[in-house]
């Protein structure tokens, strides 16, 4: 897992501590940093080199877009940091061997639970694989910085009806957008969501004629085998 911060490209992997906290394995300082796509040196997709002043690593996403987001976002974070003093002695310790080869997203696939069906699960939120970060690992995706700044300046809430893949009838919810993810209440009195969904990774689309979905102003998120239907009161409050 990589982390870019504005002085430095971090890349961990995920501890097996109680708050599955992430243990750093070595740091690419950026100042004095190149990037090359390295796809046909290495014969692997969407990979590219990252020549730092004492040492390179050669990454790969995991498809073309991430590759072009994560390169765009390394060279903002490059042009930035040599606008700055220059390179902070105290950066981690820890640092790659010369041309170590590592993959830029985690290979493993792990299923974490959709829905947190309680209060009580929301209030242990924080010793559960539900942040932004974990979402990241388990799905083998990635948020920009421009993901983050636009995540930031949209927020939207209003009543939604829901329908999951098996079951016949419809739920209606006070519904929360924000931060990468859905929030379920009750209603909008509540203090707790009953349950949130990460989207991360998630598609939105409109359903087709074979899933017998014969209402107005329904629209589908689908992850591999994850599908929900969401159903809006309004064709204004289907197209926000």
């Amino acid at each position: 897992m990589f982390f870019l911060f504005s002085d430095s490209l971090v890349y961990t992997s995920r501890g097996t501590t109680p708050s599955n906290q992430f243990k750093v394995h070595g740091q690419l300082p950026l100042f004095g940093m190149t990037i090359t796509e390295s796809e046909e040196e290495w014969g692997v997709p969407h990979s590219f080199t990252l020549f730092g002043q004492q040492q390179s690593v050669v990454v790969a996403a995991s498809c073309a877009a991430e590759m072009e987001r994560w390169v765009e976002d390394i060279r903002m974070a490059i042009d930035l940091a040599e606008q700055s003093d220059g390179p902070h002695m105290d950066l981690l310790s820890t640092s790659p061997s010369d041309n170590s080869k590592d993959e830029g997203g985690a290979e493993r696939e792990s299923e974490e639970e959709e829905l947190r069906g309680s209060r009580l699960s929301l209030e242990r939120q924080a010793q559960r694989a539900n942040t932004t970060v974990h979402v990241c690992w388990h799905r083998n995706t990635s948020v920009s910085m421009v993901d983050f700044s636009i995540a930031v300046e949209n927020q939207l809430s209003g009543n939604l009806l829901r329908k999951f893949k098996n079951s016949n009838g419809w739920q209606k919810l006070w519904v929360v957008f924000t931060n990468f993810s859905l929030f379920f209440y009750k209603s909008h009195q509540d203090d707790y969501p009953l349950a949130s969904l990460p989207l991360l990774g998630y598609s939105v689309t409109i359903p087709s004629e074979s899933e017998n979905i014969h209402k107005d102003y329904v629209f589908k998120l689908h992850f591999k085998s994850h599908v929900y239907y969401f159903r809006a009161e309004s064709e204004y409050a289907f197209e926000r």
